[in-house]
């Protein structure tokens, strides 16, 4: 029979057993199709076949090439390629090559990526802005990204659709309007900006699309879920091909070759076995010749840099004090100096005209030069600065100074 001291074990057991198999929910953007965190894709990859009729999705376990090359046959019906990431770093200039002629021959691609990369601006013809490329890096720091999308196709009636967070001002500035037509759009700093394009090339169309995050799960259980159907309406009735960015190609020749050094002796297996004798015979020497065979070296240290030990004492004195306004204030002034220095511009009146001569001489694009000036504007009007309103600044002084 079991005692009352036994009893109160077992339940202290049952209660710490349970809340220690709560786990912390996963705010990170990871797009993955087996993910149910809130920013995983897993509701809209298995809602395909319902959107798409129940037409069958292949989920690609290897690179879109050599899928394309080894194992799609193209049948009387053609097929939509999607994919929808952060970034499709696996695609280099072979493989949205691949892709193009897929798409001539009557295919459609849909892309929805936080970044492109250089292969894919470089073949669409197209290029981007991030304005919270900057500024935001961090869950919690992208909670506070909201904003309205728009359609323009006349079925939506030109209906804004309002996103609470993780919206960063992500945008097309630039594509070849000869074969290109702006399908959706963001309100970005009171302009609607492109952030939804078709390209046509061949007999297919090309979509791409800057807000992958409006597929995740977070947007298909609260409510958001008929700005991800209205996207995917534009894409034809057919079989899928969903490419989830997990393979390199093994098969891709010339510069952009993405095979890694060893692929080669992986293949092989007495080649394979080779390596790994020789790496136990390396790790046997290292072993053995590892007592020293002669005298050690004196080391030698470097002399004091007191200069570096006051600043930092300087700079510690103040953020134990939270005077964050005079670090802002300090730190305004060495931009504002540096400016004066290093492109011979007056800093006295910070005006249109000073942007405009700031961005031409540093390098860096209107916009983001207007954004830091305005950002050093209101904050030296501040009585107080936050923490993070310093850590914002110099993120931004420091990215815009790397310019040039």
């Amino acid at each position: 029979m079991i005692c009352k001291k036994h009893l109160y074990i077992i339940l202290i057991i049952a209660v710490a057993s349970l809340f220690s198999s709560c786990k912390e929910t996963d705010w990170h953007e990871n797009y993955k199709v087996k993910s149910k965190s809130p920013f995983g894709t897993f509701i809209i990859y298995n809602e395909f076949s319902e959107l798409f009729y129940r037409y069958e999705v292949t989920y690609l376990k290897k690179n879109v090439i050599d899928y394309l090359r080894e194992d799609y046959i193209k049948a009387y019906d053609e097929v939509n390629y999607v994919c929808i990431n952060n970034n499709a770093s696996k695609i280099n200039g072979v493989g949205i090559e691949e892709i193009l002629s897929l798409v001539a021959q009557g295919n459609d691609a849909f892309f929805s990526l936080n970044y492109y990369n250089d292969f894919l601006k470089e073949a669409l013809e197209i290029d981007t802005d991030n304005l919270d490329l900057l500024a935001y890096n961090a869950p919690e720091k992208l909670k506070l990204l909201e904003g309205d999308l728009y359609l323009k196709n006349s079925d939506f009636a030109d209906q804004p659709y309002s996103f609470d967070r993780n919206l960063r001002k992500n945008y097309f500035t630039s594509y070849n309007s000869k074969n290109t037509i702006v399908l959706g759009t963001q309100e970005i700093d009171g302009k609607e900006e492109p952030i939804f394009l078709k390209l046509y090339h061949g007999k297919g169309a090309i979509y791409l699309h800057t807000q992958p995050i409006v597929f995740t799960n977070y947007y298909m259980l609260n409510g958001k879920e008929k700005y991800a159907e209205d996207l995917l309406s534009y894409l034809p009735n057919r079989e899928t091909i969903w490419d989830p960015q997990i393979r390199s190609s093994t098969t891709s020749d010339g510069p952009n070759r993405s095979e890694s050094v060893f692929s080669f002796f992986w293949r092989n297996s007495s080649l394979k076995w080779f390596l790994y004798v020789s790496f136990f015979g390396l790790i046997l020497f290292m072993i053995f010749n590892a007592r020293r065979k002669q005298r050690p070296i004196p080391i030698i240290l470097a002399s004091k840099n007191s200069t570096v030990e006051f600043t930092h004492t300087i700079s510690n004195l103040y953020l134990k004090n939270d005077n964050h306004k005079s670090l802002v204030d300090k730190k305004i002034q060495f931009f504002l100096e540096k400016v004066r220095t290093k492109y011979l511009i007056d800093t006295n009146n910070l005006n249109n005209d000073f942007m405009e001569k700031l961005a031409l001489k540093s390098g860096n694009k209107l916009r983001q030069t207007k954004y830091l000036i305005n950002t050093i504007i209101a904050l030296h009007k501040k009585q107080e600065c936050s923490e993070e309103d310093l850590i914002g600044l110099h993120k931004m002084i420091e990215n815009f100074l790397k310019r040039k």
